[in-house]
């Protein structure tokens, strides 16, 4: 099937709902070149051994970006030479600003600021955690970033062509 360009596909989920799998399952089905942003960080064996399986998933068919917290200069920099991307995760790349000190709020912008750019090239899947569904949580930091995920998450759900929630495995269209 060959990738429309321009449409972003945006799904939620929670943990180990099944999330990256659809997205990885759907992009897959698309005719074209392929890159995967991955914003995870091997911070220890553990991590490091998720990572190797998620690559090992996708095949050589995917050129793999790893980019923690500058998305938006790897988006701005592939955008045009790449039929499909995929951008796994929203939610692991906000920690990792936070925790690294970054301006999550100019970070943010700027990665609308790409996607405007690249949405008129590249068929888009972007993947986050949905995490909005729980308690409130207990510390400041903890709120701010559940706060700072609803917004992102929000802001791509409008601009998104299709949106899904993954729960169980089970994708749901939402929009």
């Amino acid at each position: 099937m060959k990738a429309e360009k321009g449409k972003i596909v945006f799904i939620l989920g929670g943990a180990k709902s099944g999330k990256s799998s659809f997205a990885l399952k759907k992009a897959s089905l698309l005719s074209g070149k392929k890159a995967y942003i991955a914003t995870a960080q091997a911070l220890d064996d553990e991590m490091a051994e998720r990572i190797e399986k998620h690559k090992s998933v996708r095949g050589s068919n995917w050129d793999t970006f790893e980019e923690p917290t500058k998305i938006s200069e790897v988006i701005e920099k592939i955008g045009n030479n790449y039929s499909v991307i995929t951008l796994d995760c929203l939610t692991l790349w906000l920690s990792n600003m936070m925790c690294g000190s970054l301006n999550a709020s100019e970070e943010i912008e700027r990665f609308f600021d790409s996607l405007r750019i690249t949405h008129h090239a590249s068929r888009l899947f972007i993947v986050s955690n949905e995490v909005g569904m729980g308690i409130v949580p207990e510390n400041e930091l903890s709120r701010r970033f559940r706060d700072l995920s609803g917004y992102l998450n929000q802001r791509v759900a409008q601009i998104a062509d299709e949106v899904y929630l993954v729960t169980a495995g089970i994708p749901i269209k939402i929009k």
